[in-house]
């Protein structure tokens, strides 16, 4: 098993949420900057939050289908240290990318499955893959059971993880990470704090929140 495995919070839109995902110890924050996302962040509420981190939390700049200059400049201006890249992207487009900071670069089941392009992303430097569900932020979890036999080593997980589930997720495929949005959530985009430290608590203990 992963001997320490990186835990984010994904969908963070304030300073309070920021500052409480990082004091229940979580390793990265995730402020998603996708027009189409209810839990859009503008630049100035993600830099604050940001900045109300300190620099061993990992801020992670998410966008779907941007252009090249819109997210090296959102993530400059937002004070992101990695970005995290949904979307049918190119090879040499997440490659760019790389250049300038750490990316999670996010692929569905399918593409797993004999898509020798979207799998070129697993030889660039600087560029780590994390397997999703087909709609991200959705809340519906993977079947981990079925990608046993086809999930990467090193690879992050994320789709539909809370707290009562991360540690059966962990136990099945043993990520590198795990990544978590709508089920720590009170409302889109509003961060349940209790939620957020048992999430948290689960990844690293390998104990579910009911102690299963």
């Amino acid at each position: 098993m992963t001997a320490h495995i990186r835990v984010k919070v994904c969908g963070t839109t304030s300073v309070t949420d920021a500052v409480q995902a990082a004091e229940a110890g979580a390793d990265a924050l995730g402020f998603i900057f996708a027009p189409i996302s209810k839990r859009l962040v503008t630049v100035e509420a993600a830099r604050a939050a940001s900045l109300s981190v300190g620099p061993v939390v990992a801020r992670v700049g998410v966008f779907l289908n941007q252009g090249l200059d819109e997210v090296l400049r959102t993530a400059e201006r937002a004070r992101m240290s990695a970005v995290q890249l949904h979307g049918d992207l190119s090879s040499l487009y997440v490659s760019e990318v790389a250049r300038y900071h750490p990316v999670l670069r996010v692929l569905r089941p399918a593409d797993l499955r004999g898509n020798a392009d979207a799998l070129e992303v697993l030889d660039l430097p600087g560029v780590t893959l994390m397997l999703d569900a087909p709609e991200p932020g959705g809340g519906v979890p993977l079947d981990w059971e079925a990608l046993r036999s086809v999930f990467p080593a090193g690879a992050w997980l994320a789709g539909g993880l809370g707290p009562q589930n991360v540690a059966a997720a962990i136990q099945a495929l043993n990520p590198a990470g795990v990544d978590a949005v709508s089920r720590l959530e009170s409302s889109a985009g509003v961060k349940n704090h209790e939620l957020v430290r048992s999430f948290v608590l689960a990844a690293r203990s390998g104990l579910s929140a009911d102690g299963a």
